[in-house]
């Protein structure tokens, strides 16, 4: 397939195109500075706006699915533009932990002891995810990450969830970019979740 990664030069984005190039796809890698982007054999890298539906149109024009690994200051309602405009009919993206439900069924956003201070930086992926609930022409899917979202090896194995948090037998709920990477693009390849969210962690 041939798949624009938005947010390349990023940590869960630049481990997202290894994971795509290791598996033979051809990726249109995405960002904000050239520098950061990834280069190499199968890698065309582009920089660009993609806050604008017009300008995010002409860098995703003729790919399969866009994966998005930016930051939720863009709105929802940008891509589903950009990419209609485009004729792109995928968007898969990297979301957030905080819109994830505990064991009681509380979104962990609303739960007890989630700290105050991080609360206006998560808002907006849960914004997100529930504008893409309404949204029935566009074939997305919102990938949670765990809730340590960090730095390590690619081990290949972890759990699948799909509103609740997938913790360990600790209560801990962890993942590495790499194994994530894993996670989202089997989803590409497999669309196991057309129009939802889902989790993964250890």
């Amino acid at each position: 397939m041939k798949v624009a990664v938005l947010g390349a030069g990023g940590k869960a984005g630049s481990e997202i195109t290894k994971e795509l190039l290791s598996r033979g796809h051809e990726v249109i890698a995405i960002g904000r500075t050239a520098e950061t982007l990834p280069s190499g054999e199968g890698v065309t890298a582009k920089v660009g706006d993609v806050s604008d539906p017009d300008a995010l149109a002409k860098l995703v024009q003729g790919v399969d699915a866009v994966i998005s690994a930016v930051h939720f200051d863009i709105p929802a309602s940008t891509f589903i533009t950009g990419l209609k405009k485009a004729g792109v009919e995928r968007l898969l993206v990297t979301g957030g932990a905080a819109s994830l439900y505990n064991a009681d069924g509380v979104m962990l956003y609303d739960a007890p002891g989630f700290p105050e201070a991080i609360k206006p930086f998560v808002k907006p992926a849960i914004d997100f995810l529930n504008d893409l609930r309404e949204e029935y022409e566009l074939n997305w899917t919102f990938f949670s990450p765990a809730m340590n979202f960090f730095v390590g090896p690619r081990l290949g194995t972890f759990r699948l969830g799909e509103n609740t948090l997938v913790t360990d037998e600790k209560g801990e709920s962890n993942i590495s970019y790499a194994d994530y990477a894993i996670a989202m693009v089997n989803e590409l390849e497999q669309e196991n979740y057309p129009r939802e969210r889902f989790t993964a962690a250890y």
